[in-house]
């Protein structure tokens, strides 16, 4: 018997139809606005993640690669200061053997004469040996004292004003290597 008290739904009369009805009606569109969205915004996400991988892919691939180039890098610096030294100490063999020679003869001899032209002669190879790998005396001419040259081991007190600061002796030479100090001259300087 209720339903008999309800008038039909018409499209005439909007204002009777029921706030369930009217709600879904409106909200279809929106529905289907929202699903577009959705599906906008998932592929715009799936492309984005798509980019990511690949670029963490390439991030991956460039530090393995850098590595590879520092470790080839330090394993190729060691080799070439290792061979530097081989080649410096394979020209230092027949330096040796001359030494070796050389004392065989001044064992077999007794002339003191023959034995220091065999000395000077194996020195004087040495020394042309170590200026052509750059290795030079420090220059005797200048008796200034250079703290960044020179090696102060003792200081004697000198009489004349003129001496002081200015090398007296040289107890042991002092080497450079391609403009850069080897080994400090040991010197006796005027104080």
């Amino acid at each position: 018997m209720e339903e008999e008290n309800k008038t039909p739904l018409t499209e005439e009369n909007p204002e009777e139809t029921p706030a369930d009805v009217r709600d879904t009606e409106a909200a279809e569109p929106e529905q289907t606005e929202g699903a577009a969205e959705s599906d906008e915004t998932s592929a715009r996400i799936a492309k984005l993640e798509e980019e990511v991988a690949r670029e963490k892919k390439e991030y991956l691939f460039l530090m393995a690669e850098f590595d590879n180039f520092r470790k080839r890098t330090l394993r190729e610096k060691s080799e070439i200061i290792r061979n530097a030294g081989e080649s410096v100490l394979k020209g230092l063999l027949p330096i040796m053997d001359d030494f070796e020679r050389g004392l065989k003869a001044a064992a077999a001899t007794d002339n003191a004469q023959a034995v220091e032209e065999g000395m000077t002669l194996i020195y004087n190879k040495l020394k042309k040996y170590l200026e052509q790998n750059g290795v030079k005396e420090f220059d005797q001419s200048d008796n200034t004292f250079d703290a960044d040259r020179h090696e102060a081991i003792s200081a004697v007190p000198v009489p004349d004003e003129s001496q002081k600061g200015k090398i007296l002796d040289t107890v042991e030479k002092g080497y450079m290597i391609n403009d850069k100090v080897l080994r400090h001259a040991k010197v006796v300087v005027g104080q």
